[in-house]
């Protein structure tokens, strides 16, 4: 049975500017500074930014080059995602040891499912200890927004950010809505943005009022769910995130076989696969498997823990390094598999510190591409068999 929205609360909680914010711990010198981070070299990418630089125009995503000509003082700082993913791992294990139910939504972002608790401890109260938990644990600022609902939750903690806390009471929902720009709604983006603004429409009230039906004209099912979100409706669970525990492949050959090279294009072609699909349903890895099976039968695997990613470069790289590590025996193989575990929601290109815009508007050129035509119409030289006319599926 649905809960009604006002019998849920449900706590968002943002670690805030994540990445600069662990770079602080590291170097406090840091602390006040517009700082960058991401790419050293001028064809690099910011991956994140302190709030002193955002006061200039930068953004996550902009080149390093352009937001060095913004902000030339600007301190840029090589990221180190092994810290990220620490810090991101030691947050998730402080909050899912104090609450029932969590949600990771992202490597810096967390919803949790209060419903029921008000009875015992009081939900913002409890928040309020959670909030300070983590700081204590951690040494890392972090927002939330407690809600009857995981949207108005999370519009409520990118209101009060930076290391802010706020709760909108049951039936308030509109009312706290309504003065923001539309583009405070999820879902929202430049495209959709610039054409309710050329309409008029700027405030989340104003497209709250226009008629369902015109907003399904409009924008189509998109239209009636934006409906839905500026009128502060949103029925969406809190879904633990180990539910989804993994994405695989394996192949068992028609011959077993002993050919490096057939076996390092079948392990680029089976990598380059599932990562695609990774980046299709918007994942990140941070492990990742090998899978051998002998002529005997006998099945050897082995797994690194390796910084959230869906980046096809790195995953190929350390599938070939942990095959060259598993593959001593030279004996005939008859299958090879595949496997991302660990896996959380969020884009590749959080991961592609160190590369330029070109390569990360390669990698979505691609994934349109295949997208499209179909993942099998375009794949990776180191995937293909030059002695056939058939790349290798």
């Amino acid at each position: 049975m649905m809960l009604l929205s006002k019998d849920r609360h449900i706590t968002h909680l943002d670690l805030d500017t994540f990445f600069v914010s662990v770079e602080h711990l590291h170097n406090p010198k840091l602390i006040g500074k517009p700082v960058l981070i991401g790419g050293m070299s001028n064809r690099g990418v910011v991956a994140s930014c302190s709030y002193e630089a955002r006061k200039f125009g930068i953004h996550s995503g902009m080149p390093m080059n352009a937001a060095k000509r913004l902000c030339s003082h600007a301190v840029i700082v090589k990221s180190d995602f092994d810290s990220y993913s620490k810090y991101s791992n030691l947050v998730t294990e402080v909050i899912r040891d104090k609450v029932p139910v969590v949600e990771k939504a992202s490597i810096d972002e967390f919803y949790v499912d209060l419903t029921g608790m008000d009875k015992y401890f009081g939900c913002k109260k409890f928040s309020d200890e959670l909030k300070q938990k983590v700081m204590k644990e951690s040494g890392l600022p972090i927002s939330y927004g407690l809600a009857s609902n995981k949207l108005i939750s999370k519009v409520a903690t990118n209101e009060i950010k930076p290391n802010g806390q706020i709760e909108i009471p049951f039936g308030n929902e509109k009312t706290f809505l309504a003065p923001l720009s539309i583009m405070k709604i999820p879902g929202i983006g430049k495209e959709t943005g610039y054409k309710l603004l050329k309409m008029g429409v700027e405030t989340v009230k104003t497209l709250s009022e226009i008629p369902v039906t015109l907003m399904y004209n409009l924008l189509g099912k998109n239209g009636n769910e934006l409906h839905r979100r500026a009128n502060g409706i949103d029925e969406s669970p809190v879904v633990p995130y180990r539910e989804q525990q993994s994405i695989s492949t394996e192949r068992t050959f028609e011959s077993d076989t002993i050919d490096t090279g057939f076996l390092y294009r079948q392990l680029v072609r089976m990598t380059e696969k599932i990562a695609f699909e990774l980046r299709s349903k918007n994942k990140l890895t941070g492990c990742i498997s090998i899978k051998i099976r002998y002529s005997d039968f006998q099945t050897e695997q082995k797994q690194s823990v390796i910084n959230y990613t869906a980046s096809d470069d790195e995953l190929i790289n350390k599938a070939k390094e942990l095959f060259n590590a598993l593959y001593t025996r030279r004996q005939l193989i008859r299958l090879l598999g595949v496997r991302f575990s660990d896996l959380i929601p969020g884009t590749y290109q959080i991961n592609l510190f160190t590369d330029t815009q070109e390569q990360i508007s390669l990698y979505r050129a691609i994934d349109s591409i295949k997208k499209q035509y179909g993942e099998k119409y375009l794949i990776r030289a180191g995937g293909y068999d030059l002695s056939k006319t058939q790349p290798v599926f």
